[in-house]
């Protein structure tokens, strides 16, 4: 079949499907054959007799009248940090065992149900701790644009396996912004919902209080299907679909370090939106500031617990950055831990009052563009950064607060690299965050 569908999105691809004109497994044969023959490093296990059966069946079911929604027979993929059936789960890295799990994560569980057909597992930074997709067992995964540059991690591979055409949607995790990240770096939606909403069950954990699951898309349409076919609870009410309403734009510190071609693009995303009709008013978060110190001791210190017995037994399996992330958490205090809960509540009150009065805050998602592969500090004019600090500052406040948070593309550099803007909504309302990044998405295109 013609590969013109490999780069359309699911809304687009499903009535295709259950109308008969393309074929689930014609479909699927042809993303496992690219993605195969793909240099970018995307996968790390491919799963061709399961997804081709996978699709056979929802062929069957398709053509017999059970159709069983907008996912049934559409090419997906997961992010190697979940249990699949029949692939092994390494987490890319050297420490995992490399036997096929035999059942799947409640979340893939959910998509099999809804019908999508599972091609197989995603690259990743090792154990979804670092922002680059750069440490791992397998190797980088490279930027579909530019094979010099990270997608942006941890969810690399997942990012890259929709932004190439090699699977219609992924699964990812976002701990500090791993989802966002390589969604604003690629060109995609990546959506973290509310904190609980989808269940981390079966899924290697980095960070529980702070880990979250969520799609990488073509849409936010797309987005939005992925969504509820994965939740655990019932739809959060839509007050309804917004075509304008009022965005609250947090400068100070989220606007402070820019990559210049970032500030342009983002500022002229905002007056395409003000031209649209949307009231874009500048609107602080209280303690913003204090982001970074309260983000770092929650994460380093749950992560070190949950690799406590790695670290005891096989340090040398780590790689170099995560390894030294890892030993970092093993000398946070007691008592910074307690100093850093209480941050996370004055910040998610902060963060609760910033939306009072907006339908969602508006800021960028990512710093710079996609990096060049081996960067390790960025240049913000007189001020140096590391490049981990400068991945993060955006995002990683919304998972120590559980409010939903989405990136949608805004626009591009004059080198031709995506840039995400990142939207904010009040917690357990993601069903309405998506109705604005949606209305928003219209305008931005």
């Amino acid at each position: 079949m013609s590969d013109a569908w490999n780069h359309r999105q699911i809304r687009e691809l499903a009535p295709a499907l259950a109308g008969g004109e393309v074929s689930p497994v014609a479909l699927t044969e042809q993303l496992l054959a690219r993605a195969a023959a793909s240099p970018l490093n995307a996968f790390t296990t491919l799963l061709p007799e399961q997804a081709l059966a996978e699709a056979e069946t929802a062929a069957r079911e398709i053509a017999d009248g059970h159709y069983r929604g907008p996912l049934h027979g559409i090419p997906v993929s997961v992010k190697d940090l979940f249990r699949v059936a029949g692939a092994p789960t390494t987490a890319a890295s050297a420490l995992t065992a490399r036997t096929p799990s035999p059942d799947d994560a409640p979340v893939v569980a959910k998509l099999r149900a809804a019908g999508a057909v599972v091609l197989g597992t995603c690259n990743l930074h090792e154990f979804a701790f670092g922002t680059t997709g750069e440490d791992s067992a397998f190797g980088p995964t490279l930027h579909p644009l530019d094979t010099k540059r990270s997608p942006g991690g941890s969810s690399s591979g997942s990012a890259v396996s929709v932004a190439a055409g090699l699977a219609f949607a992924s699964l990812g995790t976002d701990t500090g912004g791993s989802v966002r990240i390589p969604a604003a770096a690629c060109g995609l939606v990546g959506l973290k919902p509310t904190a609980g909403e989808i269940t981390c069950a079966g899924v290697i954990p980095l960070a529980p209080s702070l880990d979250h699951v969520g799609p990488l898309t073509r849409s936010v349409a797309d987005a939005r299907i992925v969504y509820h076919a994965i939740r655990d609870k019932s739809p959060s009410p839509i007050l309804g679909k917004p075509t304008t309403g009022r965005l609250g734009c947090p400068r100070p510190y989220f606007f402070d370090l820019l990559d210049t071609s970032v500030r342009v693009v983002t500022e002229q995303a905002l007056t395409r939106l003000t031209d649209a009709g949307w009231l874009v008013t500048d609107t602080p978060i209280a303690h913003a500031a204090d982001t970074a110190v309260v983000c770092l001791h929650l994460v380093l210190a749950e992560a070190a617990a949950m690799h406590a017995e790695g670290l005891e037994h096989q340090p040398e399996d780590y790689t170099q950055g995560v390894r030294l992330r890892l030993e970092l958490g093993r000398y946070i205090q007691a008592e910074d831990y307690v100093r850093a809960e209480r941050g996370r509540q004055v910040l998610t009150a902060a963060v609760d009052a910033a939306l009072k009065g907006q339908s969602a805050l508006a800021l960028p998602a990512l710093a710079i563009p996609a990096h060049r592969l081996g960067t390790e500090a960025v240049d913000f004019g007189a001020t140096r950064e590391p490049l981990r600090n400068a991945m993060l500052r955006l995002t990683q406040l919304f998972n120590a607060t559980g409010h939903p948070a989405v990136s949608i593309p805004c626009g591009t550099t004059p080198d031709g690299l995506p840039v995400g803007l990142q939207l904010v909504g009040r917690r357990h309302q993601t069903d309405q965050l998506l109705a604005v990044a949606e209305a928003c998405e219209a305008v931005l295109g």
